[in-house]
Formats: C-alpha cells, structure tokens, sequence
C-alpha cells in the first residue's frame, strides 16, 4: 500500500506544480523582510484555504499562521518560510541585474522553501482524504527566519504544542538529507550611556560611551583564545556618535554569539557580559544590553532522518534539461573556483565536486565528513522540543552561496523550482511512512529524549 500512497503523493504534486510555480513566482516578485510578509502568508492562506485547510492565526505575530488537515494522531508538522534579505533584489539572470537599487529580494530561496512544503501537505491532504487516513496534518507560516525569530516566539505561544514530529527542507547547493547540526546562537545588543563634552575644550567633561565599546571590543578579542575551538563571536559597531568633535554620550555594538552547542554559547555570554560591565566602569558610563534573537543548535533526528533520505532516493533528482544546466554554468563562473571549493566544502565533507556546476544526484554522504553546518536556524528550537528531520536540495549551483545575487536568481529559476518539487515530493512521501507506522514515531521521540537528556529547552527570548 505504501508504494501505491507514495506513487499518488509524487502524482499529485506533478498536478498542481503550476499552481505550486505560481506561487512561487508571485512570492519571489513580491519579496517582503522579516514580519512584514503580508502578501507572501496571505497569499498562502488563500491556497491552503482553498484545499479544504483551516487556519490558525497568531495573536501578536500578524504574518505566521498554522493550517491544519485531518483528525487524530499522529500529528505532523512541515515547517515553510517566506521571509526576504535587504539589499538583494536581483533579476533571473546570469549577471547582477537589481530588479531595485538596495530592494529586497529572495537570496535564501525562502519563496521556494514554503511553496515546496505546501505542495506536501496538499499532497498528504488528498490521500487522507482518499483513503480516509487517521492523523492531522499542518503547515507551519514562518515568519522572520532571517531574524532568528518567527519559530522561537511561537514555540513560546504554544502553537507547536501537541506535535508528534517535524518535517523541513532548505535550499542549498546540494540534494541531501541534513545529518549534523547547526549552530546556536545569541543576538545581542550592548549600549553605553556617557556623558557628551567638546572634543577640544573640555574632553576631561566627558565620558565616552564609544571608549566603553571599542574597550568592549578589544576584551572581547582577547576572550577568543580562551573559548570553545567551535564558538565564533562576531560583532559590529551600530552607533558610534555623531560627530569627531563631540565625546559620544551614546554607543552601540551589537554582538553574534555563535557555538555548536548552546550551553557553550551561553558560556561565553556570560562572560561577554562581564566584559562589557567592565567597560562601562573603566569609562565612567552606564550599560544595557538587550538579547534580540536566539536559536538553539539544531538536533536532526536520525530516525526521522533515515526515512527522509530514503524517499530521496526513490524520487531521485527532478529532470534538468540543458537550459537549466547552461543557467547553473554561467552562474557558476561568476563565482572563482576557489571560493566555490570553499562553499561547497560546508555541505560536501571537504570533496571537491563544483565539476558537477548543478547537483544531478542525491547523495547522502555529504555531511558525514564534517561536525556541524557554519550557519544558525531557528528550527533548531523546534528540534529540541519535536523529533525533527530536514533536507537540503540543490536551488542554486555547487559552490554558490546564499544571501547572494546568484542565489536570489536561482530561487527565481526553473532550476530552483524542480529542487523544489524534489524537496515536497520527498517529504510527502516520508510523512506516509510516519502515518502509516506508529512505531516510527515512537523510535524518535524516545532518540530525541536520549540526545537531551536532562537538559531543559529554554526559549533566549
């Protein structure tokens, strides 16, 4: 029955891939930043509404929402983004064409990411339906990935209560299911408060809120020989007053504190935040900090992970047609070879295979080779409280980065669509297995349970 399922489920997802394109495309015209993405939830609350889904709105977050399908346990979670980056409006094009001077545009492929997890729970909805199926299936808005934050705030609303497991995908540059972690993380903003004076006259009347950031600044450099080899602080100065001739009253930095594990980073906050105390009182000022985002390392869960994979497999890589290998060439070249080595390295394990330019296969080695994935997710969060697995497939060319130009015209590109339909394909697929035998729900939660152990989830904010 299950290969029977799974053929309806890739079937049906061919159906409607216009209708998934359209909105894809309408998403990626019309990129929104972080909690401003009106038209992009809108936009899929109608479609999801229209399949017979309802929908849960969030009271204080006006762009996330939970549609949901079906009766019953199991109760499973696919998780989709539509949030944009400032400053990459960019055309589908091999050459850097802003649609807009510093607009936005889709440099994550975020429009691609909840296009190709709506396409399946549609998938799931109609077999349900079709074979009258017990379990609920729901999609998850996400707003504000980029900001570290959409995931977080509704975990702490309680909108992820009850769930038995969790499904993703994300764009990359290669097809493979996601087997190491991120990276947590804390957002974090220092401010000084001084006093201002004349620069030339009366300086001694001052006290400089600006010494007290670059005194933090200089402490902090001297911490990195003392932490975790994995941790990374990176930090940038957001105000430094207004003018050389005026001590500075006000200063800000604001601080990136990044660890594979969270209680590492939590580690060294503390000890930041000693740091910068110890500025405000060699400078005669006053400090706050405010943490604005925080995301817990991600924890893939092996089991769930396992089946993800397999339906990768059995699905295979969507057919690219010379088109879209001439369109991932001529991307690649704008990037030195060396740089793609280097980005690639992230997700390959370190093998060079920018040869490929385009991913044409599904591998499941790639991540063996290295201990974690040099980037943070707030779906790390949701995979400290559900068993959650994740995959990646190949949007944009090997060794491209994202957050660039070049991604942000492959998330608008025939080629980023059929990374997507691999992508809803392979977690429709896996989320018939998961309803189809409890067990593997069960194997999960009880993996997820050993990983934690004791240790308590917290949200940072």
């Amino acid at each position: 029955m299950s290969d029977l399922n799974k053929k309806f489920l890739i079937e049906y997802i061919d159906e409607i891939q216009e209708e998934l394109r359209d909105i894809s495309d309408k998403i990626w015209k019309n990129p929104e930043l972080q909690y401003k993405e009106y038209y992009a939830s809108n936009l899929q609350k109608e479609y999801l509404k229209k399949h017979d889904f309802s929908i849960d709105e969030l009271e204080g977050m006006d762009t996330a929402f939970v549609a949901s399908y079906g009766e019953g346990e199991p109760v499973i979670a696919v998780l989709g983004e539509y949030d944009a980056l400032d400053g990459l409006s960019q055309k589908v094009s091999i050459t850097k064409e802003p649609i807009l001077d510093s607009g936005a545009g889709h440099g994550c492929g975020h429009n691609l990411l909840g296009t190709g997890s709506i396409g399946a729970v549609i998938a799931v909805k109609e077999l349900i339906k079709l074979k009258k199926l017990k379990g609920t299936i729901k999609y998850y808005g996400c707003p504000a990935e980029e900001d570290l934050s959409g995931k977080v705030l509704m975990i702490k609303k309680g909108f992820f209560d009850g769930i038995d497991c969790a499904f993703s995908w994300h764009p990359f540059d290669i097809n493979t299911p996601i087997r190491i972690p991120t990276l947590a993380n804390y957002s974090v903003k220092f401010r000084y408060n001084g006093i201002s004076a004349h620069a030339a006259q009366a300086p001694y009347n001052g006290r400089s809120a600006l010494d007290a950031v670059e005194l933090m600044n200089i402490g902090c450099n001297y911490l990195r020989e003392h932490i975790f080899d994995s941790c990374r602080v990176h930090y940038v100065t957001t105000n430094g007053g207004k003018m050389p001739n005026i001590v500075p009253d006000f200063a800000e930095v604001w601080y990136y504190i990044r660890g594979i594990k969270m209680e590492h980073v939590r580690d060294v906050f503390d000890r930041i935040v000693d740091i910068a105390k110890g500025a405000s009182l060699m400078t005669g000022t006053s400090m706050e900090y405010d943490i604005i985002s925080g995301v817990y390392d991600y924890i893939p869960n092996t089991i769930l992970t396992d089946i993800l994979s397999q339906n990768m497999k059995l699905i295979g890589v969507q057919n690219y047609n010379e088109d879209d290998y001439h369109f991932a060439e001529k991307l690649a070249e704008t990037v030195s070879i060396d740089k793609r080595i280097s980005v690639s390295s992230v997700l390959s394990g370190n093998k060079d295979i920018t040869k490929m330019n385009l991913h044409g296969e599904v591998t499941d080695d790639t991540f063996t080779h290295n201990n974690c994935i040099s980037l943070s997710l707030d779906i790390g969060d949701v995979s400290y409280i559900i068993p959650t697995a994740q995959c990646s497939c190949s949007v944009w060319p090997i060794g491209i980065s994202a957050h660039t130009w070049q991604s942000c015209a492959s998330a608008g590109s025939d080629m980023g669509f059929k990374a997507m339909l691999l992508a809803s394909k392979s977690i429709a697929c896996s989320i018939n297995d998961v309803m189809l035998d409890e067990v593997i729900i069960n194997k999960a939660k009880k993996e997820l349970k050993n990983t934690i152990g004791s240790f308590e989830y917290i949200p940072i904010i």
